[in-house]
């Protein structure tokens, strides 16, 4: 009996396409279902700000040429895109949909002049003004019913436009045609406006570099950067890729990345932007990031997969168009046949209502309403520095109840220094000295307080083996062939007991808000060290706007109570201290008990926080962790973006509603006014087209929120 052999693995393709004409959530929403009965087509994303899909294709079920036809029916041509991030915008008149706008015009001011000509022809002509400018939108609800979605937007029009026919309203049924293909191409100018906005910031990157070699300059596209490479950057020059400064001194307007008002001096050591504009001095920067890799190219790919994450009212608005265009079919045909079967009413009175509800009933502006607002606020964020992982989160941040705050480098500058020195029987610089050998390797802001401080003294750090973390508690290693440790008072106790007088010591220290740490050998304490981290200039005047918005904060640290209070009582802010990693899980599910919680830290120490909270936000998001452990992320180093963030959110969400009655009221309008007999059918096309003008103007105002402006 020989065994059976297992099936070779299915041959799986991962398929990257441009796709023409998918500039609007109807269309977003047609293709995802026709995705979804395509068989062995897995883990499809449509981006409506890239206009692109991404999916995996198992060839043997679909080919792809079938996919590739099945689009095309759809009314989109899909082009591969090879591992390009997309396309430049396309001029609005020279899109499909911006053709269609010009020949459904011309041909209805054609019909118009034919009209003045020959009166008595005048209803053909309109009459193919209607044919023409149908026919594309009967091929898209034709294959959009085929691929499972009969009651599309595509057919609702046609069926008026068929119907308007039929009844003899030639001419209101070309006005029809015109101007739905005009609200079609407001959809795609509302994506468009956003989607250049962002794409934009490709642009403020220099097309070429000065390379340092071998003492001498080359230009060279910056493009071809790759890192450990060396440039120079001249006084009123834009950085070419993200680094660190090796030599000089300058000031950078980071503001084109960051958002940051004003510009910042920085020096030997301090990361750089592709970007940023030098304003002063020379620079030897340092490559670290090829340019696919750098801030801006990230803060534009994550921008772009925000599309993916959509708000929670975008997903209730997406199943309720889903639910409603078929009632309205149902209602306007209801119309047109109930009165005259009932009443004997005139079938052409009631046909003609009955049409003019199909247009009435087209949901175009108000599937619009949240897409176009969404995509407005995140972009405007992206330009601000704040930069938001899809709708879902920009939805969540403005309701939030509680803002928990992480000490260190979030509420605190994250720079602190060492201030004391107590040694227990030692001299300073041996306290300092040892200390400095077990927090060598850490790179914590205490333990880098505590080299440096070793370092300005000159001293010689021996070299420690074994080096281990204890989380929320300190650090280990052997030094000298002893077992050394720097750890909080608080774990020293639980170790060996600390007499009253240096705990008195330890104690005054913290009342003045330092930071104490013990140097351990073993059980016995070698010494003490104080360090002072200040809080950010910033930070009070962010939390009381914070609190003027309605929203709770709450300080929550690792560090000793005392220091916390001091800190907390700077701040004007609630405090939770002594608190271990696994305890601010704790207290995060406990103040989610009260409403929702978002959680601010640095992205990297505080990560099982930001994953535990309603929305996590990281301060300083030019971090990779930062960037993909959050919800959100803040460029600048400043707390006052926090707020923006809320003010952000609280402002797309007003748009949203004022959108969602602009789209209904419109509706509900000119439904009365068509069943009273006072309105027609092109007011009726106009109810929708007018409504997704309203919501496209106005979603288009967020691009200009500017947050509050800081010195």
């Amino acid at each position: 009996m020989t065994a059976s052999s297992s099936p070779p693995p299915t041959p799986l393709t991962e398929l990257d396409y441009f796709v023409e004409g998918m500039d609007c959530p109807t269309c977003v929403r047609k293709i995802e279902g026709a995705l979804e009965r395509t068989p062995g087509a897995t883990n499809a994303k449509t981006n409506l700000t890239r206009q692109t899909l991404t999916l995996t294709l198992d060839e043997t079920q679909t080919p792809r040429a079938t996919l590739e036809k099945t689009l095309r029916t759809l009314g989109h041509e899909p082009r591969q895109l090879n591992g390009e991030t997309g396309r430049a915008p396309t001029p609005w008149h020279a899109t499909k949909q911006g053709r269609l706008v010009l020949t459904t015009g011309a041909l209805l001011t054609l019909a118009f002049l034919f009209s003045l000509i020959e009166p008595a022809l005048a209803a053909w002509g309109y009459a193919a003004a209607t044919v023409l400018g149908t026919w594309p939108l009967a091929k898209k609800a034709v294959a959009a019913a085929r691929a499972g979605d009969p009651f599309s937007i595509n057919t609702l029009v046609s069926l008026a436009a068929i119907g308007a026919l039929i009844i003899g309203e030639a001419t209101e049924a070309a006005v029809v045609v015109f101007f739905f293909a005009v609200g079609e191409l407001l959809e795609g100018i509302a994506v468009g406006r956003a989607r250049s906005g962002i794409q934009a910031l490709a642009a403020l990157a220099p097309k070429t570099a000065f390379v340092l070699k071998k003492g001498k300059v080359f230009e060279v596209p910056a493009d071809t950067l790759q890192p450990g490479q060396f440039v120079q950057v001249q006084p009123g020059g834009r950085v070419p890729a993200d680094g660190t400064i090796l030599e000089g001194q300058s000031s950078l307007d980071d503001s084109p990345v960051t958002g940051e008002s004003v510009p910042v001096f920085k020096t030997v050591g301090d990361t750089v932007y592709a970007g940023s504009i030098n304003t002063d001095g020379v620079l030897k920067v340092r490559v670290d990031t090829a340019a696919s890799d750098n801030t801006i190219a990230r803060i534009i790919h994550l921008v772009e997969q925000a599309e993916a994450s959509k708000a929670p009212v975008a997903r209730f608005i997406d199943r309720f168009s889903r639910v409603y265009t078929p009632i309205v079919v149902l209602i306007a045909t209801l119309t047109a046949v109930l009165p005259p079967l009932l009443t004997g009413a005139s079938w052409t009175d009631w046909a003609y209502k009955g049409v003019a509800l199909l247009l009435i009933g087209c949901p175009c502006a108000l599937v619009l309403s949240v897409p176009a607002a969404i995509t407005s606020g995140i972009s405007a964020g992206a330009r601000r520095g704040l930069l938001i992982k899809g709708g879902a989160a920009l939805e969540a941040i403005g309701s939030v109840k509680t803002i928990a705050f992480d000490k260190t480098g979030t509420l605190t500058a994250g720079q602190p220094r060492v201030t004391d020195i107590l040694g227990l029987g030692h001299p300073e610089d041996e306290v300092l000295r040892l200390a400095a050998a077990v927090e060598s390797g850490s790179s914590h802001p205490l333990a880098r307080a505590v080299t440096a401080a070793a370092q300005e003294r000159n001293l010689t750090i021996p070299e420690a083996t074994g080096a281990q973390a204890l989380p929320g508690k300190g650090a280990t290693a052997t030094v000298d062939g002893r077992a050394l440790s720097v750890t909080s008072p608080r774990h020293a106790a639980t170790l060996a007991p600390l007499d009253a007088t240096l705990q008195d010591a330890i104690t005054g220290l913290e009342e003045q808000g330092r930071t104490t740490v013990v140097l351990l050998d073993g059980a016995r304490p070698l010494g003490v060290l104080a360090l002072r981290d200040e809080p950010r200039p910033d930070a009070r005047a962010a939390l009381a706007q914070l609190h003027a918005l309605g929203v709770n904060t709450v300080m929550l640290t690792g560090d000793n109570a005392r220091t916390g209070r001091a800190i907390a009582g700077d701040l004007g802010v609630d405090v939770q201290a002594e608190l271990l990693p696994e305890d601010k899980l704790r207290v995060i599910a406990g103040l989610k008990a009260h409403g929702s919680v978002a959680m601010v830290g640095d992205g990297i120490n505080d990560a099982p926080a930001l994953a535990q909270s309603d929305v996590g936000i990281a301060m300083g998001g030019g971090t990779d962790v930062a960037l993909e452990t959050a919800d959100a992320a803040l460029l600048r180093h400043d707390v006052g973006g926090v707020s923006d963030l809320v003010q952000l959110s609280r402002a797309t969400m007003t748009n949203i509603k004022q959108n969602v009655v602009f789209a209904v009221g419109l509706k509900a309008v000119f439904l009365v006014t068509t069943l009273l007999g006072i309105t027609g059918l092109w007011p009726a096309i106009l109810s929708d087209t007018g409504a997704t003008a309203l919501v496209t103007a106005n979603a288009l105002r967020l691009l200009r929120w500017k947050g509050q402006v800081r010195a």
